[in-house]
């Protein structure tokens, strides 16, 4: 078994005891299982020629995310923020942890690290695939069970900032992406927001 491959398998044994459960087309997951599968698709769909340092990341970009539950945290945006941070830093940790353990180099691991921290998001290629991914999966997976709990402006404004943080490229797998009629609404929405700004 290649390094990518064992890493793969010891990321996905990891987020398979994640407890909580994600259903999709009537059949329950793991979730953090479930959405690391679909993430690594969409990597692969967005740039079929990725390197392997991506595809890695993208493997274990929330991996063991359900150890540190938002819950665990006061309410408010400024706790939100620290949590979000601390989530990130948590991932990378456990990230590493395994890549070292498969034979990757302190370098090739701290590069994954970049990735899941997302730094230099619009300058880093890898990194602002990475951004385009997360974005899509949850367009794709999480969107239509989302928008109807919350109220218009905050779909919308949600909406907003997910799609400022994808670039062009993105935009164009998103669109094409199957919504509810409500929910391609609060899609255009949110894009005519941005382009008032523009």
């Amino acid at each position: 078994m290649t390094k990518l491959l064992q890493a793969f398998h010891e990321f996905d044994t990891y987020n398979q005891k994640d407890s909580y459960e994600f259903k999709w087309n009537d059949i329950s997951y793991p979730q953090e299982y479930f959405l690391g599968q679909r993430l690594y698709e969409w990597v692969l769909k967005l740039n079929p020629n990725v390197n392997e340092l991506l595809l890695l990341a993208s493997r274990c970009q929330h991996i063991g995310r359900w150890e540190i539950p938002r819950e665990s945290y006061p309410d408010g945006r400024d706790a939100y923020l620290k949590w979000r941070k601390d989530l990130a830093l948590f991932h990378a940790e456990k990230a590493s942890s395994i890549l070292k353990s498969v034979g990757y180099t302190d370098e090739q691991v701290e590069r994954v690290n970049q990735i899941i921290l997302k730094k230099k998001l619009k300058a880093d290629p890898d990194v602002q695939t990475m951004e385009n991914a997360l974005c899509l999966v949850f367009l794709e997976f999480q969107y239509e069970d989302f928008y109807p709990k919350h109220t218009p402006e905050k779909v919308v404004n949600i909406l907003k900032k997910s799609l400022l943080k994808m670039d062009s490229h993105g935009h164009s797998f998103a669109l094409n992406l199957k919504f509810s009629e409500k929910g391609m609404y609060y899609v255009v929405e949110a894009l005519n927001c941005i382009k008032q700004t523009l």
